[in-house]
């Protein structure tokens, strides 16, 4: 785990296992910043919410998260229980600046270039 640099205004994200790397700006959902950076993230809902199938598993850096909201928070509990690192999801969860958080998502990939959306 990295400590927060208080003078960097991003911060990055490493997703495993396919090792993608992003910035994540202040402000910006996970999500928003892995499709800006020209990766796919799975997902159906497109960051509403409301199909769970963006939740990663924040294996360090969790001090540079925002705390779960009560949309985020509802649909973290309705998904199936696991034993491991916590959860959130990648379209509500934002990453304060100047550190770097390392996630586990399968299925993140970089965009195909003929345009296919974020699936």
């Amino acid at each position: 785990m990295s400590s927060p640099d208080p003078l960097r205004e991003t911060s990055e994200v490493t997703v495993e296992p396919g090792g993608a790397r992003f910035e994540v700006r202040e402000g910006e959902s996970v999500i928003q910043a892995a499709w800006r950076a020209g990766y796919q993230w799975p997902t159906t809902c497109w960051g509403q919410a409301e199909c769970g199938v963006c939740a990663m598993e924040v294996l360090a850096g969790s001090e540079l998260l925002s705390a779960a909201g009560p949309v985020e928070a509802a649909r973290l509990r309705s998904l199936p229980r696991r034993n491991g690192p916590p959860r959130r999801l990648a379209c509500q969860v934002r990453v304060r600046p100047g550190g770097t958080v390392v996630v586990r998502k399968p299925g993140v990939r970089t965009r195909p270039a003929d345009g296919t959306p974020h699936a």
